[in-house]
């Protein structure tokens, strides 16, 4: 072939590669302009957001000085006063009225001066008068021996007080408090110049006293949070949340890539102009295939479900018959093969469905424990649920506290988790969370109103079903939130329950160093019952922790949201115990905060909540009653003598014995003494623990209600908040139905073995009077 021939060869070839080119240039131009726009749109958010930031951050340094300038001149004006000779004289002469005349002398502002007696014992008779807060600064001042600042009500609303120890030479005299107006406190956060589109708060603890901006930013704005020197409160902050940054690219990066791609865009645009064809080269080109023809050469296979669809399980022929027994004060619970089964559990996840389609929810996040029935019910709850058109989120094995973390996490808002918790291998049951209420009392009973009287919703398609994993965000959210000072060498007791496959890496992740006990989940519970609230199933754990010459032992119940602690020494810290060291540690941030506490535990613990400036409030048994009753109060903490602790502090005010046991290292390592010196320093009497006694006819509502309409106890104070609570100067006794089990529950509790023994004796004779065939182990 000649050159000539070549050439003239090539050129159709050369004509039709231009020609195939053509058709895309105009799309590459349009992406290349899209991401041009795109990058140029996230350069000038990030501009934007860092210039917000730095104005915000700016902001809230100034407002932490000031404030923490305009404390501490107040502070020492209370300091200089109390140095001063007049108030030297008062005190000397025992004269603390005229020493608070004398401090209360030209202080512009004052409201009220006091100097309270160094024993406060008239202050806290004076309850709830005198005012927790005022109370809890008044000790914190003599704990501290140092002035101290807290934001208090007082007078009818929010104040600043001051507190400082009242010394003649190195003697401690009394306690001043001095009540200013709040404005003191809080002049510098007014006056700052915060827009809508940015948040700023001082806290007191979790409280905020006073909000400027959005404040639907505050739940976030603990991550720009910084401490107000001198005082315990701080000052937080918030920005809206800006889309991250393409490839992680900074604005600069960005605004230089967003020039790259409009000038390739251009290019594309000029030169596919240019490629137009034109006379007789218009005509050279492969011929395209038709739709019919493109579709037989490459059929296109379906795109891939975003949401996994699960098979419906098998369905029992005829209607499925379901026992109302199953459904208790705050959960469902029964026996699988005979009240419980997988049709059981689909009702039960309709009416849930039914339940959440009427208030509008639509996502809900499902787990269960390590049961073996856990499984089949798990998938009965699924089917029920997405036969009511919600969409399901299963986390697989998990503890509750882990399930009631994913409705926070995933933002459903909603959960369920499948567990017997502490109930024998053969229970199973559901603890439900439906728009962020745990459901309990009449909530629980409207649900099998719904099954009986057949009100389920079912939709029209079924709700999705996807799978996701949280326990790795759960670990990091715990070990984001506490940190231990020193290394303590733990050993975990999860008695096989599920908590065995993740309590153990919380607690090493937070600094300890840990020993799994019967950590491997197995649904038979073949070593011992998963319920640390009986001391014979501690007895593993006390052997371990003795032989490792361990600082102490954790346990947890079948689902793990149920705490148990033992000493080096073999000793059973019991739950209100507990309650106390957690208490003193959350009351330290939150003065006057509420703690809630149920009608089992000691009856010292509510003088100790008092004396660390704390409000003491007794309810009902049951963890659905008791988040209830937190949300009513606004109250820090809560516990049940049962080992369930609730943080609302730092935590999501859901019971967790797994976080439980985390914030406990963290005030254990922070303390000089060893573990079992803090634990046993605690104050403490003769107690029982819980007696679980088979009750008559198996109605244990049927004989306290008889019991409390006929027992008579002379000289003592009656509580009927939950069965029969009888308390005397030097003890008090119960007895209550469970909730969970056909039993009885009892506890005594007294200062001495003989007040005990008085105690028993007298319910002994009250009980028998009632059913003398009663079976009794006291």
């Amino acid at each position: 072939m000649t050159e000539s021939e070549h050439s003239a060869s090539a050129s159709p070839r050369k004509s039709r590669s231009i020609a195939s080119l053509r058709p895309l240039l105009p799309a590459l131009g349009a992406a290349c302009a899209l991401l041009a726009l795109w990058l140029g749109w996230s350069a000038w958010q990030q501009y934007r957001s860092d210039n917000l930031e730095a104005a915000l951050l700016n902001a809230r340094d100034g407002v932490v000085k000031t404030t923490a300038d305009a404390v501490t001149r107040e502070r020492d004006h209370l300091s200089a006063k109390l140095a001063s000779a007049p108030v030297q004289e008062a005190l000397v002469a025992g004269d603390l009225a005229v020493a608070a005349q004398q401090i209360a002398a030209n202080w512009t502002g004052v409201e009220q001066v006091e100097v309270l007696p160094v024993d406060l014992d008239a202050a806290y008779a004076a309850l709830p008068k005198t005012g927790y807060g005022k109370l809890g600064v008044a000790e914190a001042s003599v704990a501290g021996d140092k002035p101290a600042a807290w934001i208090v009500r007082d007078a009818g609303g929010a104040r600043l007080a001051l507190s400082a120890p009242a010394k003649v030479g190195a003697t401690l005299v009394g306690v001043a408090y001095a009540r200013l107006p709040l404005a003191r406190a809080t002049a510098a956060i007014e006056a700052s110049n915060i827009g809508d589109d940015s948040y700023l708060a001082l806290r007191q603890g979790s409280h905020s006293v006073v909000e400027r901006g959005d404040s639907s930013l505050g739940t976030g704005a603990e991550v720009l949070a910084t401490a107000v020197p001198g005082t315990d409160w701080r000052v937080a902050a918030a920005l809206p949340d800006i889309t991250g940054a393409p490839f992680g690219l900074s604005a600069l990066l960005c605004a230089i890539a967003a020039v790259v791609f409009a000038l390739l865009a251009l290019f594309a645009f000029r030169t596919s102009r240019k490629l137009q064809p034109v006379g007789p080269e218009a005509t050279v080109h492969e011929a395209s295939p038709t739709l019919a023809q493109a579709l037989e050469q490459e059929p296109s296979a379906p795109p891939a479900p975003k949401v996994k669809d699960i098979p419906a399980p098998p369905q029992a022929p005829g209607p499925v018959l379901i026992d109302r027994s199953i459904f208790r004060a705050y959960d469902i619970r029964g026996v699988v093969g005979q009240t419980l089964d997988m049709g059981v559990a689909e009702l039960i996840g309709q009416s849930v469905g039914s339940l959440m389609a009427d208030k509008g929810l639509t996502d809900i996040a499902v787990g269960r424990d390590g049961r073996l029935s856990g499984p089949d019910m798990v998938a009965g709850l699924i089917e029920g649920l997405r036969k009511a058109g919600r969409n399901v989120i299963d986390i697989g094995m998990a503890p509750t506290p882990v399930v009631y973390f994913a409705g926070f996490h995933l933002r459903t808002g909603s959960c369920v988790s499948v567990t017997g918790s502490h109930n024998p291998p053969d229970y199973n049951g559901f603890k439900i969370v439906v728009g962020g209420e745990t459901l309990s009392g009449d909530a629980i009973t409207d649900l099998y109103a719904r099954i009986a009287e057949d009100r389920l919703h079912e939709a029209s398609t079924p709700g999705n079903w996807q799978h996701r994993d949280v326990s790795d965000d759960y670990i990091q959210r715990i070990a984001s939130d506490v940190q231990i000072d020193r290394p303590l060498k733990v050993v975990v007791d999860a008695g096989n329950g599920v908590a065995g496959a993740i309590a153990p890496q919380v607690l090493s992740t937070i600094g300890a160093e840990v020993t799994p006990l019967h950590c491997d989940v197995d649904g038979t519970f073949p070593n011992h019952h998963p319920d640390p609230s009986d001391p014979r199933n501690l007895e593993d754990l006390v052997r371990m922790v003795q032989r490792l010459d361990a600082d102490l032992g954790v346990a947890f119940d079948g689902d793990g949201d149920r705490l148990g602690v033992v000493t080096r020494d073999g000793k059973n810290i019991f739950a209100d115990r507990l309650l106390m060291l957690f208490a003193a540690d959350v009351l330290e941030r939150n003065p006057g905060a509420v703690i809630v506490y149920d009608v089992k535990c000691t009856g010292r613990l509510p003088g100790q909540i008092l004396r660390h400036g704390g409000s003491p409030l007794m309810w009902k048994t049951g963890h659905s009653l008791i988040k209830a009753k937190m949300r009513e109060t606004d109250a820090e903490l809560a516990g049940e003598m049962s080992g369930h602790f609730f943080f609302k502090e730092r935590w999501y005010g859901f019971d967790d014995g797994i976080y439980a046991a985390a914030r406990l290292l963290e005030i254990l390592a922070s303390k000089p003494q060893s573990p079992s010196e803090v634990l046993n320093a605690l104050p403490d009497g003769v107690s029982t623990p819980e007696i679980n006694i088979e009750a008559p006819e198996g109605d244990p509502h049927g004989f306290v209600e008889r019991f409390r309409n006929t027992a008579k106890f002379e000289g003592a104070r009656l509580s009927t908040i939950d069965g029969l609570r009888v308390d005397w100067p030097d003890g008090w006794g119960l007895v209550r139905a469970s909730n969970t089990t056909p039993v009885l529950v009892l506890r005594f509790d007294a200062d001495s073995r003989d007040g005990l023994l008085r105690i028993q004796e007298a319910f002994r004779t009250q009980l028998l009077a009632v059913r003398p065939d009663l079976k009794l182990p006291f």
